[in-house]
């Protein structure tokens, strides 16, 4: 049997579906707009922003009730919505892989960046960088929510 045409064999899904996935979808939305996505865009990005954490808030609702079906699916939405909002801020998914290849070198795979701002001085010391810049200002608003206020209560 061959697996990676086999699409109800769960295996051969996810042989057929890695990281090029993602690269797919974001060249094909630079050349192909389906009816979804020219909306989606045409709404502009604070609804793409708003639709990313409403499929994030719905996976996390999943999560804690259990449903692992319901993960998977909104875990392919918040993909999905991912892409197209880096689609929409010149983003390429190298960039990205990049970054998790550089983070991956830097704190091993599983290591994350601090988010305090003295961490993030004292991690850049050590090695031997500078941290980044927040990628928000204070005031930046994703719909009627202000963005420090979130990361305050994160």
């Amino acid at each position: 049997m061959n697996m990676t045409h086999d699409l109800r064999n769960p295996i051969a899904i996810a042989i057929a579906a890695d990281a090029t996935q993602i690269d797919r979808l974001h060249a094909k939305l630079g050349s192909t707009r389906s009816r979804r996505v020219r909306r989606l865009i045409e709404a502009g990005r604070d609804k793409m922003a708003r639709k990313l954490v409403e499929e994030a808030a719905e996976a996390a609702l999943d999560a804690v009730k259990g449903n692992r079906d319901g993960l998977i699916d909104e875990s392919v939405d918040i993909l999905y919505h991912l892409t197209v909002l880096w689609r929409d801020c010149g983003v390429d998914p190298a960039e990205i892989w990049a970054e998790m290849a550089r983070r991956d070198a830097e704190q091993g795979i599983c290591g994350k960046l601090p988010k305090r701002r003295g961490a993030a001085l004292r991690a850049a010391a050590r090695l031997g960088g500078m941290p980044r810049a927040p990628h928000y200002r204070r005031g930046d608003t994703i719909g009627p929510v202000p963005l420090d206020r979130l990361a305050a209560e994160v």
